[in-house]
């Protein structure tokens, strides 16, 4: 391995090499006009549907946080990049030990946190502990890290976590919010005030409103473009569409009404990207509920709804159908959106199989706030009662559903995006808010997760073909990852492999 350089003079050599890098831009590009605000700041607006619930990655339900802070203001030991590969970032290298079970990650001896302290291997452990032990830590994060035995610091620089047995999944998951490295500094008060080493520092939040994150000027890497951006949150999509159009934001996330697409055909004004995603949109079934707990009831459901005319309808004909908890990114996936195909006959015999001859009621919890959700329930509703079932369709805003649907199980049906990676673990879980317990699938999982790299594939494919096959929900179909930009707005990453609304490569030109 080449020797270290010192942490300040290699800081200096990647000033100058981006110094370098900007330089070469300058002689490639013609420059622009004279403005006579050359000294005013680089502001992005971005618009988005789904605000953070909090500011601490670690302790708050819901993609919001992570969409805003993971990789802006938050960083790993590894990340998730544009086409789903792990690639360093805090971590300069890693070695994995032949059984499996030790990694050690090296630290870039240059990385600072954004309070000027240098990112320490006693960093990473106390953030790491705080990930496995900690109150009020998320179930979603605290899971990613119950593989891991013990997390120590060799040296200053030098990290070595030890697992309790082989995992595939490890170190994909560090690469989301449940890797993060907080600065120790500020970790009394993250959730007010987020402390990491990113390219942004955290600013402001006005919850429902915005969140605005400002350039860390003295960041360790390559610097962001961009002086200040401001995620800003609309209930109506068609709002934010119109804030679009008449010059007020930069960016659209993601175009929520898909069916608008043609508002933004003005190639001089705007660039429409559209790449994929990890957002499976799933009709969840509470598996505590008598009715659901049966197969014939919950195949009948499947078999009763036309998927592919939900998303003409739902979704401007823009969604992928996968019919599994597995997206084409996952290198186990398998077209499996045929097991159930729309036959409301069939649907009809499997309900009488059931006991259900006489007809079923269920009730529907939706949030208002992701777009998708009420027309879908609508559209299902007016389906499921051409078989005999009823649908009693609550609409709810997102904080009552996460805690009343997501943390207390009240409900029968509903419907959300699921988009973290690799979540089709989540049905290992008869705790998670399905209550899908099948021990077989999840002893299955386990079972991919400890086995040798080159048999992971085949028993990650056998285990979504029994989620398939079990009807342990409807998945309705797979979000694509629709972005409108104006011309001057260049970086954003077409596809949405993680949870990160990810602008360290953003630039504009004004």
């Amino acid at each position: 391995m080449e020797a270290r350089r010192p942490r300040r003079i290699l800081a200096a050599w990647l000033c100058l090499m981006a110094a370098t890098a900007i330089a070469l831009t300058a002689c490639s590009s013609p420059a622009p006009e004279p403005t006579g605000q050359s000294n005013d700041p680089v502001v992005l607006n971005v618009g988005a549907t789904l605000p953070p619930e909090g500011l601490d990655p670690a302790t708050v339900n819901g993609a919001g946080t992570p969409f805003v802070l993971l990789y802006n203001v938050y960083e790993t030991l590894v990340r998730i990049d544009g086409e789903g590969e792990i690639s360093p970032l805090l971590a300069v290298d890693y070695r994995v030990s032949e059984d499996r079970t030790v990694y050690t990650f090296n630290l870039d001896r240059s990385a600072e946190f954004a309070s000027g302290d240098p990112v320490t291997a006693a960093a990473v452990v106390e953030s790491f502990e705080r990930a496995r032990t900690a109150e009020g830590i998320t179930s979603q994060v605290r899971e990613k890290m119950e593989p891991v035995d013990s997390v120590d610091a060799v040296d200053e620089d030098t990290v070595q976590v030890t697992l309790k047995q082989p995992s595939n999944e490890f170190l994909f998951d560090m690469a989301g919010p449940a890797g993060i490295v907080y600065d120790p500094v500020g970790l009394d008060t993250v959730s007010e005030e987020p402390a990491g080493s990113g390219p942004f520092k955290f600013d402001e939040f006005q919850p429902g409103e915005y969140v605005k994150l400002i350039k860390n000027e003295d960041y360790w890497g390559t610097n962001v473009r961009v002086d200040e951006v401001f995620f800003r949150y609309y209930a109506d999509p068609n709002a934010m569409n119109t804030a679009m159009l008449s010059g007020q934001l930069d960016v659209i996330s993601n175009l929520t009404v898909p069916q608008s697409i043609d508002e933004f055909s003005d190639a001089e004004r705007f660039i429409v990207t559209e790449g994929t995603t990890d957002g499976e949109v799933v009709l969840g079934f509470n598996h505590d509920n008598e009715a659901l707990s049966s197969l014939q009831v919950r195949q009948a459901i499947n078999h009763a709804i036309d998927r592919e005319a939900l998303v003409d309808a739902v979704w401007g004909g823009k969604g992928m159908l996968i019919g599994s908890m597995v997206v084409p990114t996952d290198p186990w996936y398998e077209d499996l959106s045929d097991t159930y195909p729309f036959d409301q006959d069939r649907a009809r015999e499997l309900l009488q199989e059931a006991g259900y001859e006489s007809g079923l009621t269920l009730r529907m919890r939706v949030t208002t706030e992701v777009p998708y959700a009420p027309p879908a329930a609508r559209f299902i509703a007016a389906q499921l009662a051409e078989v005999g079932i009823e649908l009693e369709v609550d609409e709810i805003d997102f904080a009552q559903w996460l805690k009343e649907v997501y943390g207390q199980g009240d409900y029968d049906l509903t419907i959300i995006s699921h988009v973290e990676p690799r979540d089709i673990s989540n049905f290992a879980n008869p705790d998670y808010y399905w209550h899908y317990d099948n021990p077989e699938f999840a002893a299955l999982i386990e079972e991919a997760d400890e086995a040798p790299v080159d048999q992971q594939i085949a028993l990650m494919q056998e285990a979504a073909r029994m989620l398939a096959d079990d009807a342990a929900a409807d998945w309705l179909f797979l979000l694509p990852n629709l972005v409108v930009t104006t011309t001057e707005v260049s970086g954003i990453q077409v596809n949405a492999t993680g949870l990160s609304f990810d602008l360290t490569t953003v630039a504009t030109s004004r």
